[in-house]
């Protein structure tokens, strides 16, 4: 899939006026899309899709209010870092860093805010969706030779939280590309 206008406008009349940020982030998850071999337009509009939902394509800190009370928000005894959610996808827990830290060859166990900058935080969520790193479900379950389900793909994130609107924007993304 190209960075192309329509793809710029599809995401513009979801989220409006786009900042450099954002349009950095939509053409981060491109490469690393090209990067990892995801060819299937329907997956690279999914992962664009979850970006905009989960973030409106910039790299975030999970709020503090939706962190409190939660183990992962906790220091970690060892590093003294805390785990919560951190990027595109909101990468949680301390195994996971650690998953992704040995994956992309970043310390992100020592650095957790290395998630939140635009490549580290596309190729987090590409790889992890790809892989079905974040579930033990990836893309190609939903998306393949016979299937396309971009409601019940929203299990490579999160159940079926915001499902229905997450495809909704997979298919303004993905018909100004197809």
């Amino acid at each position: 899939m190209q960075s192309t206008p329509q793809l710029f406008d599809a995401i513009r009349s979801i989220l409006g006026p786009l900042s450099q940020p954002q349009v950095d982030t939509v053409n981060a998850i491109l490469q690393s899309c090209e990067n990892h071999n995801v060819t299937d337009h329907r997956q690279i509009a999914y992962i664009i899709a979850t970006g905009i939902h989960e973030c409106g394509l910039k790299p975030i800190p999970e709020s503090l209010g939706s962190r409190e009370g939660r183990r992962y928000n906790n220091p970690d005894p060892i590093t003294g870092q805390t785990y919560y959610g951190r990027g595109i996808v909101q990468l949680t827990w301390k195994d996971n860093y650690q998953t992704f830290a040995n994956l992309l060859h970043i310390d992100l166990v020592h650095n957790p805010d290395l998630a939140l900058q635009i490549p580290t935080a596309a190729e987090i969520a590409v790889i992890g969706m790809k892989g079905g790193i974040f579930t033990g479900v990836g893309l190609s379950k939903y998306f393949n030779d016979t299937i396309t389900d971009a409601i019940n793909c929203r299990k490579v994130i999160n159940r079926l939280d915001q499902a229905s609107l997450i495809a909704g924007y997979y298919g303004k993304v993905f018909n100004a590309t197809a």
